[in-house]
């Protein structure tokens, strides 16, 4: 299996408007995970499963584009100014997080968490707003940091929002690459589908992270957009699963309530 379909891209071979050397460049830039100082050709061929070799001409190009920007001491290189302009055009553009931010930041506060707006990008989702209560410890994760969809609250959200079928096609991608974890993983997105019908929310008690706990709710934001979730979570001992069922629940239902409301109008 090639990479692209790895992650989640798939692209038949009959496609002719397919351009697979493109699609190689855009892998070795989504592959920058939130934390990396820098990554040298040998760890990005490892993550986007390509040839050294190949990788070496792709970071060469998008270095001469400002794409990445190579580091003089260790010859590795990190995301370059060019990707900063895409990222923050399409922010700005992102109407959803002006929107949001207010509620979900009246959230964190009443609830004493942290509160993420994020949206699915291959196995991850990710963050693209986020609000901290100021009266506890919350999580250090920030706009642009990524988990994973699979097991965590905001993911699963995702994934009880979207139609059989793409979740299906989500979940046969994960089996492929994790035959091992697999029936765990299966079993918490087929609870976390139920959940969503009788409680209204996801749940991740642990299952990202043993000492964290979340809960969310996906919505569609419109204007062609894919469903986005909001997740109110922490660590778990500031946040007990009865704590984020009985008190969080039903403010944070409200929440996604008020928000899809204010898209309407």
């Amino acid at each position: 299996m090639n990479s692209v379909a790895k992650t989640g891209k798939t692209a038949p071979k009959e496609d002719r408007h397919f351009v697979t050397a493109l699609a190689r460049g855009l892998e070795v830039l989504a592959c920058f995970r939130s934390g990396d100082k820098a990554l040298g050709n040998q760890e990005i061929a490892q993550r986007c499963k390509l040839p050294k070799s190949t990788v070496s001409r792709l970071t060469s190009t998008l270095t001469k584009l400002d794409y990445l920007i190579q580091v003089e001491e260790s010859g590795k290189y990190r995301l370059g100014t060019a990707t900063l302009s895409l990222g923050s055009a399409m922010l700005a553009r992102l109407d959803v997080r002006q929107i949001a931010r207010p509620l979900m930041q009246e959230l964190a506060d009443s609830t004493r968490s942290m509160v993420s707006l994020g949206t699915r990008d291959r196995l991850s989702m990710i963050y693209v707003e986020n609000c901290r209560s100021s009266a506890a410890l919350t999580l250090s994760l920030d706009v642009g940091s990524r988990i994973p969809v699979a097991s965590s609250a905001i993911g699963r959200a995702y994934l009880a929002a979207i139609p059989d079928r793409e979740r299906l096609d989500f979940m046969e991608r994960v089996q492929e690459l994790d035959e091992v974890a697999w029936p765990d993983i299966r079993d918490g997105i087929e609870r976390a589908v139920e959940d969503y019908r009788t409680l209204g929310v996801t749940c991740s008690f642990g299952d990202w992270q043993k000492d964290v706990n979340g809960i969310a709710r996906a919505f569609q934001p419109g204007n062609g957009l894919p469903p986005m979730a909001i997740n109110c979570g922490g660590p778990s001992f500031n946040l007990s699963k009865d704590y984020l069922l009985n008190e969080v629940r039903p403010r944070l239902i409200e929440t996604v309530s008020k928000l899809e409301a204010s898209l309407l109008r």
